[in-house]
């Protein structure tokens, strides 16, 4: 991008004015000149394609910049609704963004945390993290999500009914093994406050 700057004969930071002045100038002499004769005339003619070539990738590069940051969303409403416990308001929200980046997902898999929804919670985290593999956030709140989730089917196949039940009808209360249901109930706590720091801070 840095040549296409050189060839007009302006600076990266120049402005949109600016750069259309120069490559308006350029064209206007580069077009006169490219009807002489021998050799003048056809580096004229060769100057003029970079020119135009120059000029149109700048500003399909600006515009590109421009539209990606007016798609830059604010979430602090939805964080603020999760950390509030608001589940529904917090997806509404959600629903009204048309372009979803990697934020957006994470945010998603929140609510179906929050929704007892792990599995549902596990794809978003798993898309947020494709669209955005260098964010610790994201990966962290996978593992532990992960954790959780073969922590639950280990339960589930050891035959622990007591488990088994309190975890599909959401309950919280502890019956059979006190222990084993303690341990179970602090293993979910855990995964939902890592969760809700990570977007609610």
């Amino acid at each position: 991008m840095q040549e296409n700057y050189r060839i007009l004969g302006v600076k990266e930071n120049a402005t949109d004015e600016e750069i259309e002045k120069a490559y308006r100038e350029l064209k206007a002499k580069l077009r006169e000149e490219r009807f002489m004769e021998g050799e003048v005339g056809n580096e004229a003619a060769k100057k003029l394609t970079q020119v135009e070539t120059a000029y149109a990738e700048i500003k399909s590069e600006r515009e590109r910049t421009k539209n990606a940051e007016e798609h830059v969303y604010d979430f602090s409403e939805v964080e603020s609704f999760l950390k509030e416990g608001k589940i529904n308001e917090a997806q509404d929200r959600l629903d009204n963004y048309n372009d979803r980046n990697a934020e957006w997902h994470y945010l998603q898999s929140v609510v179906f945390y929050k929704k007892n929804w792990t599995n549902e919670s596990k794809k978003q985290l798993e898309i947020a993290m494709n669209m955005d593999p260098t964010n610790s956030k994201y990966s962290t709140a996978y593992t532990k999500l992960k954790e959780k989730i073969e922590f639950t089917e280990k339960q589930f196949k050891s035959g622990n009914t007591d488990f088994s039940r309190e975890q599909q009808a959401g309950d919280r209360q502890m019956g059979g093994d006190a222990c084993t249901s303690a341990m179970n109930l602090c293993s979910a706590l855990c995964c939902m406050d890592m969760l809700c720091s990570c977007c609610c801070r």
